[in-house]
């Protein structure tokens, strides 16, 4: 899939700094972001069969173990 997506400054300059503290490539965290968020969604509108479970760990822990989590 082409990059075709331009964040604005901010939220670019917010993706470098996760990057950064987690180790993840930013392509990654954008994946996995998509995918959380995705399945949030689905779950939200009852969509059955479409989350698939992980097992890693999730961005909202890496982003608390590396500081920049609320």
């Amino acid at each position: 899939m082409p990059h075709l997506l331009r964040f604005p400054r901010d939220l670019e300059a917010r993706l470098e700094r996760a990057s950064h503290h987690t180790g993840i490539t930013k392509a990654e965290l954008i994946e996995r972001l998509v995918q959380d968020g995705l399945a949030e969604l689905e779950t939200q509108l009852l969509i059955e069969g479409t989350a698939t479970p992980r097992v890693e760990r999730s961005i909202d822990q890496l982003l608390r173990e590396s500081g920049l989590g609320a």
